[in-house]
């Protein structure tokens, strides 16, 4: 099995393209479309999306994430080999599923090797079709990793810096995710539930669940991700916040 998620979008031919890609290698590959609507280059975005995705999919299952801002220059292609395979371009997009896959080994992708394989040539500039999508599909046909590229150090993987930091008696935390609700998830996982969290000045009620708010009404929460989470009830806490993804907020649990 092979999911994708990528920030192509839906209006052009990429996604097909790197469909046909796969089931040319493999035309009996089973391929699940997770989401090509990742925020254009937002390489922390995807990084989230690909953390949930590898936590409910069976092993073994090969994650291709292609969120690239830098395809084409030397940035690397990675396999990551674990309980799943991550096939991604190394710019951060693995740091939080890595959590989750115990990962055992990780090898620079080659490309000569892989046009070799595949029998034509590598765009500069589309390396989701000729590249990633490929050795997915490879992969998923049974192919070692090591026939694909060169072993390299699980601890030169480039991670993103998502530790939540501590100043006095504040948390200084990162927006990782905002969905379609407008509801803004922060890289907090381990805490003591508050009573309230307190935010750009808001004291904001802490809840089990969304419905226990007034509708407009903020709230805090565990999201369904095991972050903490702040939410408006049936409203947008991106709007009421004014954030984005990777922006910094401090944070007081109270």
């Amino acid at each position: 099995m092979i999911t994708l998620i990528t920030d192509f979008g839906l209006k052009g031919p990429y996604v097909g393209e790197m469909k046909g890609a796969i089931l040319t290698i493999n035309p009996e590959a089973k391929i699940v479309d997770i989401t090509h609507s990742i925020t254009r280059h937002n390489i922390l975005e995807g990084s989230f999306v690909m953390e949930q995705i590898v936590k409910y999919y069976p092993k073994n299952t090969i994650h291709v994430g292609v969120i690239d801002p830098g395809v084409g220059t030397s940035r690397k292609g990675l396999i990551i080999e674990g309980d799943h395979f991550l096939v991604v371009p190394d710019n951060g997009l693995a740091t939080l599923p890595l959590k989750h896959i115990r990962p055992v080994s990780v090898y620079e992708i080659d490309l000569g090797k892989i046009k070799k394989i595949i029998g034509r040539e590598i765009s500069s500039t589309f390396h989701g079709r000729d590249v990633f999508g490929p050795v997915g599909a490879l992969l998923d046909l049974g192919y070692e990793p090591s026939r694909l590229g060169t072993e390299m150090s699980l601890e030169d993987i480039i991670r993103l810096d998502l530790e939540p930091k501590q100043r006095n008696d504040s948390w200084i935390l990162k927006v990782i995710y905002i969905d379609d609700f407008g509801n803004v998830v922060l890289n907090l996982e381990d805490y003591e539930e508050p009573n309230y969290v307190e935010v750009r000045g808001l004291r904001i009620p802490y809840r089990e669940t969304y419905g226990e708010a007034n509708i407009g009404e903020l709230l805090a929460l565990k999201g369904s991700h095991d972050y903490l989470e702040i939410a408006v009830n049936q409203g947008s806490a991106k709007d009421v916040l004014n954030v984005e993804v990777g922006d910094e907020l401090e944070v007081k649990l109270l």
